[in-house]
């Protein structure tokens, strides 16, 4: 009883607190993407970041809210399929948003004399487009669960889990052997392409740390470029995203082994789902600032706000 109260509770305050924080995060974005002097492709990615980390909040956090106060038969069929194929969609999105933020921060900060500065995106139309991509390629591979998720109401013998309001119909060999491969590699690939461009950030903001080092030995003032300061703030949201990612396939794979009745990890691994979505927000927030007299500024367009977010 004590526990799934709690429970309530911690769903209620994550769900609010990490839909605000993405809300706080991509409306000062878009004051910026609008009012200020420079677009930045790189507002865009974390508008869009923002936007896929609302849509997981809304689609499995609130839901998994109503659920745990025991209104769990407020979805029919068509309802689950909507809320669990957009949670999975938006998952996906968040994979590959997440890697092409790490990916354009790596090229942006890169020096001007490498082959990587070429790549930089100038403007939104060379980010639209991957944008199109994310989002065909995720509903694609997401299409099994149109078929294979249905609501509490039908005949459970079918189930084999469930979300507290809609549960998976056991499919076939044949779709899963199509789909696990497909899920895999997109998490292979885009992963990958994150990992290596967070270590060549990592090597570059060595390097600068040396010559900021050497600077101040020779006794002359140097002040960290802004590119600097974003990155090390992706880098603070690539390991956000790595902890909640490999931890919840941690719990997954026990869970998946385990024959026994394991609600505890069960409940873990459910706000692990959500763990990225509500912290990626405050990482921005904690590190750069989102005072609300800037937004109050870029809406009157009576006086130039600054920027708090350097990224």
């Amino acid at each position: 009883m004590v526990l799934n109260f709690i429970k309530e509770i911690v769903f209620l305050f994550t769900t609010v607190l990490g839909t605000l924080g993405n809300i706080s995060v991509s409306v000062n974005y878009m004051f910026s993407w609008w009012g200020g002097p420079e677009k930045k492709p790189i507002h865009l990615i974390l508008i869009h970041l923002a936007f896929t980390n609302i849509i997981i909040l809304l689609a499995k956090g609130l839901p998994k809210t109503i659920a745990a106060f025991g209104l769990r038969n407020f979805l029919d069929d068509i309802g689950c399929k909507i809320l669990i194929y957009l949670e999975r969609v938006a998952r996906g999105l968040s994979i590959c948003t997440s890697s092409l933020l790490t990916v354009v921060q790596a090229i942006t900060i890169s020096p001007r004399a490498s082959g990587w500065r070429k790549l930089r995106p100038k403007s939104s139309k060379h980010i639209l487009p991957f944008f199109s991509f994310f989002w065909i390629l995720n509903a694609l591979i997401s299409m099994n669960l149109i078929h294979s998720i249905t609501s509490i109401n039908l005949n459970m013998s079918q189930f084999k889990n469930g979300y507290n309001y809609c549960y998976f119909m056991l499919e076939s060999q044949k779709t899963k052997w199509i789909v696990l491969p497909l899920m895999v590699l997109r998490d292979a690939v885009f992963q990958g392409a994150m990992g290596g461009a967070s270590g060549y950030m990592v090597f570059l903001l060595q390097k600068h740390h040396q010559h900021v080092l050497y600077l101040q030995n020779s006794k002359l003032l140097y002040r960290t470029p802004p590119e600097l300061r974003a990155a090390q703030s992706v880098l603070l949201l690539m390991l956000c995203f790595v902890f909640f990612y490999w931890t919840d396939c941690a719990f997954s794979l026990f869970l998946s082994l385990s024959s026994g009745n394991n609600s505890e990890i069960i409940i873990i691994r459910e706000f692990l789902v959500l763990g990225y979505a509500i912290f990626s927000p405050l990482v921005l927030i904690h590190r750069d600032g989102l005072p609300a007299e800037c937004w109050h500024a870029q809406w009157k367009k009576l006086r130039k706000c600054p920027s708090h977010l350097s990224v």
